[in-house]
């Protein structure tokens, strides 16, 4: 699995850092600790048969670490879970998918681009639209303190997506955990 963010102290809790945060809380329910790890360029954690990383690189270079490791280990992308913020989403909404575009992401098509196939499957955690500022500064920008519940609900669920997945595949995760539209 890899969570990704943007590396640095000035990053840390902004939205574009939302999977480096399910990264962390899956960490955290194995009881794994994270070390730096040269050869991946990354924060890694061994959980339980599950590798966790957290690249180091900047978001839009991510796909470096990623496909380092998975070529390294030899896994198939279809072993591979990223977990990205999407600012098309509402904050906390969760949306998985076996394969597809990177939808406008720029370390998920990094991902996919090093990888060489669409296939891999996406953890996408709704962050919200920004309102009244453009997209950069708000993937960029802090959560407010009256988004925290609903960003804490969101990584714990989106920790339990990662885990139902890997426990019973991505599609029964999808029909549990894909947010379904409103009924009329």
């Amino acid at each position: 699995m890899a969570g990704l963010g943007n590396p640095g102290q000035e990053y840390v809790g902004t939205r574009h850092n939302v999977g480096f945060l399910v990264a962390d809380e899956l960490a955290r329910r194995s009881a794994c600790q994270f070390s730096f790890n040269t050869k991946w360029n990354s924060k890694v954690a061994a959980c339980g048969g599950r590798t966790i990383l957290k690249p180091q690189t900047f978001m839009n270079l991510s796909g470096e670490a990623v496909a380092d490791y998975a070529r390294y280990f030899k896994l198939e992308r279809g072993e591979i879970m990223v977990i990205i913020d999407d600012a098309s989403l509402p904050l906390g909404a969760l949306r998985l998918r076996r394969s597809g575009t990177a939808g406008g992401h720029n370390g998920l098509e990094s991902i996919l681009v090093h990888l060489g196939s669409e296939a891999v499957p996406r953890l996408r955690v709704g962050i919200g639209a920004p309102e009244g500022r453009g997209l950069h500064d708000h993937v960029l920008g802090k959560f407010e303190p009256d988004e925290m519940p609903a960003l804490q609900e969101a990584v714990s669920r989106a920790a339990d997506a990662f885990e139902f997945a890997n426990a019973r595949g991505i599609e029964a995760a999808m029909n549990q955990f894909n947010q379904k539209p409103q009924e009329p």
